[in-house]
């Protein structure tokens, strides 16, 4: 009997420990290891300046834009360039918001996918194979990814003509071209609403 009740503990024990491990937090992200510089924390603005009219904001750990003030859209762009790094971003975007991330831009001023690559977040985007997931004119996608609705993750890689790009942990794509070398990179509100909760980089 006693042995029963031992294995009826034990069995119990061992499904409260599966749960408590299937909700315990997660080890520190790699992206606070050595070499890191997080651009934005959950806290304040960081170093950024702002293009184009939209509202900013901070909300609940993560800058926030939902409101664009002028017909064209607005960034906030790295105050400095970056050659070859690492980069990651979480993001929430609403299911009709169109954004992205734009790497290596040649003037700060002036930022678009012409000037810049950019790492694409539009769902809804008319031509799809543009869409969230895909380096705009450069590298198509299909299946289209949806990322509305939900926290994600871009990781982008780009050392010298190389650039890949892995959305939620699956690549979505890759491109080898040196049309842009250097620059700073910029994040995008062009409609919808856009989150970025945390922004790191790290020159390689």
């Amino acid at each position: 009997m006693q042995s029963v009740l031992t294995r009826a503990l034990a069995f119990a024990a061992g499904l409260i420990l599966s749960g408590y491990a299937a909700v315990a937090p997660a080890p520190a992200s790699a992206q606070q290891g050595e070499g890191w510089v997080v651009l934005f924390d959950g806290k304040a603005m960081g170093d950024w300046d702002k293009v184009g009219e939209t509202n900013w904001r901070i909300e609940d750990g993560a800058i926030v834009a939902d409101k664009r003030t002028s017909k064209t859209p607005a960034y906030l762009v790295s105050k400095k360039p970056y050659k070859d790094f690492m980069l990651y971003v979480e993001f929430w975007a609403s299911d009709d918001a169109n954004s992205g991330l734009f790497l290596r831009c040649l003037d700060p001023k002036k930022i678009s996918d012409r000037s810049c690559y950019e790492v694409n977040i539009f769902d809804q985007r008319k031509d799809p194979s543009y869409g969230t997931g895909a380096i705009t004119r450069y590298v198509e996608i299909n299946p289209m990814p949806k990322a509305g609705g939900k926290w994600n993750t871009y990781e982008i890689t780009i050392k010298g003509r190389q650039l890949s790009v892995m959305l939620n942990g699956a690549k979505t794509a890759e491109l080898h071209n040196g049309m842009f070398q250097e620059g700073p990179i910029a994040l995008q509100h062009g409609a919808g609403v856009i989150k970025f909760r945390k922004v790191a980089i790290k020159p390689l």
